[in-house]
């Protein structure tokens, strides 16, 4: 597999963006690159405005009036305009153009059918790549490079491919709550030149990204794109939603972005196949991304349950069964240590461990957890968490613990097994008592983010997230072996 062009390309020292303007789309590609701190060139270009200033930078009439090289351009003018821009990008050495631009193919109209190939055929004669048109395009937080302001500026290891615009900013949102942060994210669009096959490809061999995200309404050579699948999973987790899966999602693919739908059931064979992880909504996709990027590999997916209460902990047993986890017994050995420590409910903690009425105070429950973690019959914990909180006070017990001793008492960082957290914030009480608890629940997050814990609103998704995390490695396990005779 050769060296992909997007790793030189993806690098601008300078970006114009054809169509800026002080208001509107123009602006909103101007700004963002202000905000995430862009370190090259800005040149705006608009006829309309030339030799004015938008947002301190000089505005040209054309590509070709920029005085110094221009390696990238963002389009955000009508599509009747695109063809001399196409020009005067070939004439200036222009190496990647970005079409937000729309109304090409996905209009099913004759006219914009024939632009677009139109488009293509001048790009590849001027040896211009392409991303789009219909997008939003690259959000790209090491360079600073972004299509929408208030993005993070921080980096990570997950880089994303999406064919609509919207969901890749669902996505970064997404990751962004989960501790997940990305490479890049790419939104491609109609992909008339670059395509899903060339950003898996860019995304397998680039050393920052350790986890690929995908959304994808249609593939253009599928042969192609599932050759390149397997390679990549061999070497990194690949999580994909896929859209237009029914027959009202199949009819919105093809005036979205111009793709056709798949038989859904080869679809998911294939993806199997090639070893990525499949789901069917943003939420599962970064919840995934999560269990991917904090915890260990794990091959076993025998689960203790911790910290729930009652009823809590029965459905969350059903939820991680019906996950495709394996709930198993209390071992006997547990209860055995258990005896011998004088605990009062050796006989009859269990697992999923009850911890409202079995445990009697906090301590004892960190005590279970921690002969939990220790257990070699246990692959992976699921842990029912909340943050210290200030009631202690108004009920005579004294101050909340710290962040960090709270976390102690858990039983977090005791083993170096998977543990995923159920944070369910179901917030009761007086206003101040909310607000403090919303803020310690966002700390306490980020402190678990901090030493590989992933955390989920409820056992469900953690559950789910868990087994598709494990399926992946087993899979890519068993992939490995087939190779290697």
């Amino acid at each position: 597999m050769s060296r992909h062009p997007l790793h030189d390309i993806m690098q601008p020292k300078s970006v114009a963006i054809a169509g800026a303007s002080a208001d509107g789309r123009g602006a909103g590609f101007v700004s963002p690159l202000i905000e995430l701190g862009f370190k090259g060139k800005i040149y705006p270009v608009n006829p309309k405005y030339a030799g004015q200033d938008i947002m301190g930078f000089k505005t040209y009439a054309t590509v070709r009036d920029i005085p110094d090289p221009v390696d990238f351009v963002i389009s955000s003018i009508p599509a009747t305009q695109v063809l001399p821009l196409l020009d005067d990008c070939a004439a200036k050495g222009v190496k990647l153009i970005h079409f937000f631009t729309a109304r090409f193919s996905e209009t099913g109209r004759p006219e914009a059918i024939a632009l677009e190939k139109e488009v293509l055929r001048r790009a590849k004669a001027a040896n211009i790549r392409l991303i789009g048109p219909n997008c939003m395009g690259v959000y790209y937080p090491a360079m600073g490079i972004s299509f929408n302001e208030g993005m993070p500026r921080q980096s990570g290891v997950v880089g994303c491919a999406s064919q609509s615009g919207s969901a890749v900013g669902e996505i970064v949102e997404a990751g962004r709550v989960r501790g997940c942060f990305f490479t890049k994210a790419i939104s491609y669009g109609n992909a008339i030149d670059l395509n899903e096959s060339d950003y898996l490809q860019y995304f397998a061999e680039d050393e920052d990204t350790k986890i690929i995200v995908m959304y994808i309404e249609g593939v253009r050579d599928g042969k192609r794109f599932f050759r390149t699948l397997r390679e990549t999973t061999l070497r990194k987790p690949v999580v994909i939603i896929k859209g237009g899966r029914g027959k009202a999602g199949t009819r919105a693919t093809a005036s979205h972005t111009a793709s056709l739908a798949g038989a859904m059931e080869v679809w998911h064979t294939a993806v199997r196949q090639a070893g990525a992880v499949e789901v069917g909504t943003i939420d599962e996709l970064m919840d995934v991304a999560a269990a991917l990027q904090f915890l260990p590999p794990t091959f076993g997916v025998r689960v203790g349950v911790a910290g729930g209460s009652g009823g809590s902990s029965v459905m969350g047993a059903d939820q991680c069964e019906e996950a495709g986890l394996d709930v198993i017994p209390m071992p006997q050995e547990i209860r055995e240590e258990l005896k011998k420590r004088g605990s009062p409910i050796w006989d009859w903690i269990s697992n999923p461990a009850d911890f409202s009425i079995q445990m009697g105070d906090f301590n004892s429950g960190g005590e279970v957890i921690q002969l939990m973690a220790e257990d070699p019959h246990f692959d992976m914990l699921i842990m029912y968490l909340s943050p210290p909180h200030n009631w202690g006070p108004r009920r005579g017990q004294g101050p909340p613990p710290s962040l960090e001793e709270h976390m102690k008492r858990s039983g977090i960082g005791l083993t170096k097994k998977p543990i995923l957290a159920v944070m369910q914030e179901r917030w009761r009480g007086p206003a101040d008592d909310i607000a403090d608890m919303m803020k310690k629940s966002a700390d306490f997050r980020a402190k678990l983010m901090e030493v590989g814990v992933p955390s989920y609103p409820n056992i469900q998704a953690a559950a789910r997230a868990a087994n598709r995390f494990v399926w992946y490695y087993k899979n890519r396990e068993q992939a490995l072996v087939a190779e290697c005779q």
